[in-house]
């Protein structure tokens, strides 16, 4: 099995084309992880090649950096990629947060500066390699003292790397194009996959066109696990799993979509893989983040860089359904970012 990796402008920081995203095994929402349990999973994905992490502050109210600090103690820390996000103010709120439900806010120059510092001790570290500014606003993009800390930071060595996370769900496009072209920075987050395209290609093309070195972090990549190919209408998700909560229309129409795109699947490569090879297609990907929760998946994941690439006529397929939504009625998003393009970039991306 080979890892394949890739760099961000810059950089000789190699980062794995496939990471570990926290969110499943330190929040509670995919179900229930001991520290044993989670350490066990990321020093798995550690030795199958896997080098970049991806955490929050507000991940489990802290736990998913001391996990981190848990599983690579040490000189171990020197074989991982850091990624996590602050301005979540989850030290005055995270008692109220309620299942996914957002709490307050805090991008001052000062909480930024607390949560970073807070960050490293749990981290047990003294650096971060990607810091990122969790799911920012219009009012944090025009904020000119925030950026400005960002830099501090760097030149203080805190921070190597610095960018943005969107959402919490699909949607900010408005956000993240005026960041792309205003900021440049140099990683954003967002959701984006095979099956929910809209957000993720205008923040790719804005970053094309205004040409900003950004480069990309792809969560939600199998569409909550729909892409994983394994879902069937029977498919019947735990009390304490978020999935358990979405209408049952996207359990079934999502089954209908999966079948048609089964000629993804071969001998050498399963829809899961094929799902993120689609995203891999993009040179601004700098890594996908699937959702990881058993041992399993983390090695079929892992081998995604050796499974043979979607050639064109199998892209050129995908776009075909999609464009025709796989002959279903076109569903009704509900998104809750901006959607609207500022009117400088408008003219640009259409």
């Amino acid at each position: 099995m080979i890892m394949k990796y890739r760099t961000l402008q810059g950089s000789d920081q190699q980062i794995s084309e496939i990471g570990f995203g926290l969110w499943t095994i330190s929040t509670g929402w995919w179900g229930t992880y001991t520290d044993e349990d989670a350490v066990k999973l990321m020093r798995l994905a550690a030795d199958l090649g896997i080098n970049l992490f991806d955490a929050a502050d507000t991940y489990g109210n802290g736990r998913s950096e001391d996990l981190i600090a848990k599983a690579f103690p040490g000189a171990e820390r020197e074989r991982i990629v850091i990624a996590t996000k602050v301005g979540y103010d989850f030290v005055n709120h995270g008692d109220g947060r309620r299942g996914q439900k957002e709490i307050p806010q805090n991008f001052s120059p000062a909480a930024i500066r607390q949560a970073v510092d807070a960050a490293l001790v749990r981290l047990g570290t003294d650096h971060i390699d990607i810091l990122q500014l969790h799911n920012i606003r219009e009012e944090q993009v025009n904020d000119d003292a925030l950026w400005e800390v960002m830099e501090d930071l760097r030149s203080e060595g805190k921070v190597r790397h610095g960018g943005i996370a969107l959402g919490p769900a699909i949607g900010w496009l408005g956000e993240g194009a005026s960041a792309i072209a205003r900021r440049k920075p140099e990683v954003v987050q967002h959701i984006y996959n095979l099956l929910e395209q809209e957000v993720g290609s205008g923040l790719h093309k804005t970053a094309e066109v205004t040409g900003a070195p950004t480069k990309f972090l792809i969560r939600v990549p199998h569409s909550s696990g729909m892409l994983e190919g394994k879902y069937t209408a029977d498919t019947v998700f735990p009390p304490n799993d978020h999935r358990n909560h979405r209408p049952r229309s996207w359990l079934i129409n999502g089954v209908k979509k999966i079948d048609q795109l089964r000629f993804l699947e071969r001998p050498d490569r399963t829809m899961g893989q094929a799902a993120m090879l689609w995203l891999l297609k993009d040179p601004r990907t700098l890594s996908v983040l699937p959702n990881i929760y058993d041992a399993e998946q983390i090695k079929e994941f892992a081998a995604t860089s050796d499974c043979p690439p979607l050639d064109d006529s199998e892209m050129a397929r995908i776009q075909e359904l999609v464009s025709a939504h796989f002959g279903l009625e076109p569903e009704e998003h509900k998104y809750k970012g901006e959607m609207e393009l500022p009117a400088e970039l408008a003219s640009l991306l259409a």
